[in-house]
C-alpha cells in the first residue's frame, strides 16, 4: 500500500452492499479535488463496488490491497 498520509479515513468496516459506496460517494462530495482518501471495508463485494464507483465518477484507485480484515483502498478525488 502507498504511505502516503490520507486526508481522510473512512472506517466503513461492518457495513454491507451498497452501503459502502454510497457512504464513500457523499464523503468524497465535501472533498476537494486532489484529495486522498483511505477507505476500510470488510464487506467482500467491496473489491468490485469501490473500484467501479472511482471509474464512474472520475477517482484514482491509486492502490487497493486485500488483508485478513477485508479491503483498504486508497484513491485520489477526481
Amino acid at each position: 500500500m502507498v504511505s502516503a498520509e490520507p486526508d481522510l479515513v473512512l472506517d466503513l468496516k461492518g457495513l454491507k452492499c451498497p452501503l459502502p459506496v454510497l457512504k464513500s460517494r457523499k464523503a468524497f462530495a465535501s472533498l476537494p479535488g486532489g484529495a486522498l482518501v483511505r477507505i476500510l471495508t470488510t464487506d467482500p463485494l467491496a473489491g468490485l463496488d469501490i473500484p467501479h464507483f472511482c471509474q464512474e465518477d472520475g477517482h484514482a484507485l491509486v492502490a487497493q490491497e486485500r488483508d485478513a480484515g477485508g479491503h483498504v483502498f486508497l484513491i485520489r478525488r477526481g
